[in-house]
């Protein structure tokens, strides 16, 4: 498929960004946009609905992203976040053509993936859903920057459910990690990417297991990153918005979706239900 030429003049620097993910986990990629991007209006959409993606079938993914990146663009949005890393696995292609180059669209695998090529990094593991792994994404994406970097990747599916169950700094979770990373394929590593923006949730366990033996990296760092610097280029950062809006649409809203959203991003959450 041809790539499209991007254009986008139409845009306002006064439109809001868009995001989306399969449940909470995006939320720590919103937290960061909001502190390295205090100005600007964010619409999330958390698909509670069907969560978790990464048990679910690339169809299944394509169909729900691709209804999410409508919606997002129907609501005005200049950019669009896939804060979704199962999403960006297996429907990035199709949320690209869904935008038609109309706005840019923020992907969480190829940025990070990225910045670990480039940097001085021999043995990298991947912990992600089954979806990720079974796309092999983050191996292609940095071995396509940097051919001599070693990187093996491990499905860690019981992680999201636990934290969507609220249960951190926990035994459960505790066990999860413990069981996890000791697994042989990630006995050699020395940086560990996070490949589901659930994880971040638990860096704090994560790190504690390691010590300082192995490199956490922060990716909704790195994306939030991009997203300023795509915005940057393109003039549409916003200034002079001292009183920014942040609406949250979830397509299941449940009372443990609440609490940990308001825990995640902040009290001033008010989540509004959209089935699309």
């Amino acid at each position: 498929m041809k790539k499209k030429k991007e254009d986008y003049t139409h845009l306002q620097a006064d439109q809001p960004i868009g995001i989306f993910d399969s449940g909470v986990g995006g939320l720590t990629v919103a937290r960061e946009i909001k502190r390295m991007l205090p100005q600007e209006d964010l619409i999330y959409f958390g698909d509670t609905k069907h969560l978790p993606y990464g048990d679910k079938s690339r169809e299944a993914i394509v169909g729900y992203s691709t209804k999410i990146t409508d919606f997002l663009l129907e609501n005005n949005c200049k950019a669009i976040v896939v804060a979704c890393n199962s999403a960006t696995a297996n429907a990035l292609n199709e949320v690209l053509e869904t935008v038609d180059a109309k706005v840019p669209v923020i992907d969480v695998i190829n940025p990070v993936a990225e910045k670990v090529a480039f940097e001085i990094h021999n043995n990298v593991g991947v912990i992600a859903t089954k979806a990720t792994v079974n796309s092999g994404l983050y191996k292609k994406s940095i071995r396509k920057h940097n051919k001599f970097i070693k990187v093996d990747e491990l499905a860690t599916p019981l992680l999201v459910p636990a934290i969507e169950e609220g249960f951190k700094n926990h035994p459960i979770t505790n066990a999860i990690i413990y069981n996890y990373l000791s697994n042989s394929k990630l006995k050699n590593i020395e940086t560990l990417i996070l490949g589901c923006t659930h994880y971040p949730l638990l860096m704090d366990e994560i790190r504690q297991f390691y010590g300082n033996r192995v490199r956490v990296i922060d990716s909704p760092s790195i994306v939030a990153t991009q997203l300023k610097h795509i915005l940057e280029k393109h003039h549409l950062l916003h200034v002079n918005n001292p009183h920014p809006e942040y609406d949250f649409y979830v397509s299941d809203l449940t009372k443990n979706f609440e609490k940990i959203s308001k825990k995640i991003f902040g009290k001033s959450i008010r989540l509004e239900l959209k089935v699309l």
